[in-house]
């Protein structure tokens, strides 16, 4: 395999905060690693940017050497839809809690950096984060997630999308002024609930003037099973092309097959992302399906997806896992493994208006190795994980099987118990 030069594609170039980020970090070789087309590698990774790829054993290393022998080395996931001011708050709601959730902003900061570490571990190094604004909260709830955005600079990138309840007539006078207010704190998205809204249309078309007058990314949340609203959007949506992302729409799923590929067919022409939820929706109400992304695909519609709540009152067992939404993916809509990580992250991070990651000089070292050698055996097994942000380690996740042998010492029943992988990774990590 011809060695992978050098080379810096202007859509990737990194902005000062990387480089100022990364300038002092030294040079990291990933020796031996398997890519998804089968080859085994090493890459070289200088600052925020992967070096050089070459056969493996080809690279020389200028600094720590990392052996990830037995390991598939992935673009790393990013989180399309996540909750962060209320993940971890599902012990709070039942019988025997000791009472409701905290909402003071250090309560809900600790709980918002606690679930983007959990991500992080799981793979993600980027996260977008639906946060609510107004009502009697008001922007204490996004103040935290931004604190927790500054905690996290050079882990975990954390995106925080302001989401007002109302938006029209008396009562949204005030949620307006907030969503203002929360893009000039800095949020990175405006979005929202407009099916919650009286006034859904209205509600839309105000996210959209604010989007436009601030210039950045609108994220709707939506349930999708009103094809009438849905055409609506999509025919306001379109002036906005290609920055308009909605989730999860798993109304789709329950509309006729007509009704839906015509919705489908909108969608995709307007140039709208759909976020789709695997692990479970995120709000009581909604049903528990997912996105017919098939159907999407199929019609052009860009589809991600993402995890949704994370251990509150909507789904108690959210796990968060970019590498679950993927499995399930693969195993329940029938998506090819490929296709299914490819929606966790390659359409994740554009969803979130990421540069593009490839395992090729150039590109931006966000990466995530997985004990596993192909990518199917990852999807159903993912268990020792290493996560790369801006070219460095900064989550590990291990894991070791042991089984109990037949001759082993009767007192304690450990010995001579065969470590997780094949025989032939012996001399690997055993992570």
């Amino acid at each position: 395999m011809p060695d992978s030069q050098p080379r810096r594609p202007d859509d990737n170039a990194p902005d000062s905060a990387d480089a100022a980020t990364t300038a002092d970090t030294p040079a990291l070789v990933l020796s031996g690693a398997r890519l998804a087309d089968g080859r085994a590698v090493d890459v070289r990774l200088s600052g925020s940017r992967i070096e050089a790829v070459g056969t493996a054993g080809s690279l020389t290393a200028r600094g720590p050497r990392i052996d990830l022998r037995g390991y598939l080395l992935l673009p790393a996931p990013a989180e399309a839809h996540a909750h962060s001011d209320t993940a971890l708050t599902a012990d709070s709601a039942g019988p025997d809690s000791p009472g409701p959730a905290s909402h003071h902003a250090e309560d809900i900061q600790r709980r918002a950096t606690e679930a983007a570490l959990l991500q992080l571990g799981h793979g993600a190094t980027a996260l977008r984060t639906h946060v609510r604004v107004g009502d009697v909260q008001g922007l204490v709830p996004l103040e935290a997630v931004l604190q927790t955005r500054r905690a996290l600079r050079g882990l975990a990138e954390v995106m925080p999308v302001a989401v007002p309840r109302l938006l029209t007539g008396i009562a949204g006078a005030d949620g307006l002024a907030m969503l203002r207010d929360a893009v000039k704190m800095g949020a990175a998205a405006v979005g929202g609930r407009p099916d919650l809204d009286p006034d859904p249309t209205g509600y839309t078309e105000a996210v959209l003037e604010i989007a436009a007058e601030h210039g950045c990314p609108v994220d709707l949340h939506t349930d999708g099973d009103d094809p009438g609203r849905l055409a609506r959007l999509a025919a306001m949506a379109a002036s906005l092309r290609p920055g308009v992302t909605l989730g999860p729409c798993a109304g789709l799923a329950h509309l006729p097959l007509d009704t839906a590929t015509r919705a489908a067919d909108q969608l995709a022409a307007a140039g709208i992302t759909v976020v789709c939820l695997p692990q479970g929706g995120c709000a009581g109400a909604e049903r528990r399906t997912t996105a017919p992304v098939r159907l999407l695909r199929s019609a052009g519609v860009r589809v991600a997806a993402g995890s949704g709540a994370l251990r509150d009152t909507a789904n108690p067992v959210g796990r968060g896992d970019p590498l679950e939404a993927a499995y399930l993916l693969a195993s329940q809509a029938g998506l090819r493994a490929e296709q299914a990580y490819a929606l966790v992250s390659t359409t994740a991070r554009a969803a979130l208006g990421l540069p593009d990651v490839r395992v090729e000089a150039g590109f931006p070292a966000e990466l995530l190795a997985v004990r596993g050698e192909r990518l199917s055996a990852v999807l159903s097994l993912a268990y020792s994980r290493i996560v790369i942000h801006r070219g460095r380690i900064v989550a590990r996740t291990s894991a070791v099987r042991e089984y109990c042998d037949s001759d082993s010492d009767a007192t304690t029943g450990l010995g001579g118990l065969p470590r997780q992988g094949r025989p032939d990774s012996a001399s690997g990590p055993r992570n």
